[in-house]
C-alpha cells in the first residue's frame, strides 16, 4: 500500500465528508435516545463503503476508455454545477 496515496485519498475524502448531509443524517439518527449507536455506526459505515466501492469500480472501468484528465474535468464541472444548483435552490 502506498502511504502517500493513502494519506492523500484519506485526507481528501475525510475533509469532503465533514459536515455533509450524510454526516448530519447520521448525527440525527444517533441523537435519538433509543437508538443503538453500534447499529447506526455499522449501517453508515457499510453505506459509505458501498458507495466508495461503486466509485472505485466505475473510475477503474472508465479509465480504460477515457483519459483520466477528462474524468477530472468532468468531476470538477459536476461539482461546480451541483454547487450552483444548491445556491439556486437556497
Amino acid at each position: 500500500m502506498e502511504a502517500k496515496l493513502f494519506l492523500t485519498v484519506f485526507g481528501t475524502v475525510f475533509l469532503a465528508e465533514l459536515g455533509d448531509k450524510t454526516q448530519l443524517a447520521t448525527l440525527l439518527f444517533a441523537s435519538k435516545s433509543s437508538a443503538s449507536l453500534l447499529t447506526i455506526f455499522v449501517a453508515a459505515s457499510a453505506a459509505l463503503i458501498s458507495t466508495t466501492l461503486i466509485g472505485v469500480v466505475a473510475g477503474g472501468f472508465l479509465s480504460h476508455y477515457l483519459n483520466p484528465r477528462y474524468l477530472s474535468y468532468a468531476a470538477g464541472a459536476a461539482f461546480v454545477v451541483i454547487g450552483l444548483w444548491t445556491i439556486w435552490q437556497a
